[in-house]
């Protein structure tokens, strides 16, 4: 089991896109925005958008 964190996650991403249960959310972080005192925020990479499990599984 690799201690690597998968390249194509954000920090906020709590799944990878297509796992089931899981869907899209607005970044807490930026409200949205991808942005954070002018900056990407870090924790969506600057989509605005975050992986979060919705139920199921």
């Amino acid at each position: 089991m690799s201690m690597q964190p998968d390249p194509d996650l954000n920090p906020g991403d709590e799944a990878q896109p297509g796992t089931p249960g899981a869907g899209e959310d607005v970044c807490e972080d930026c409200a949205g925005t991808g942005k954070v005192d002018g900056k990407p925020c870090p924790n969506c990479g600057g989509s605005g958008k975050v992986m979060r499990g919705i139920g199921g599984g």
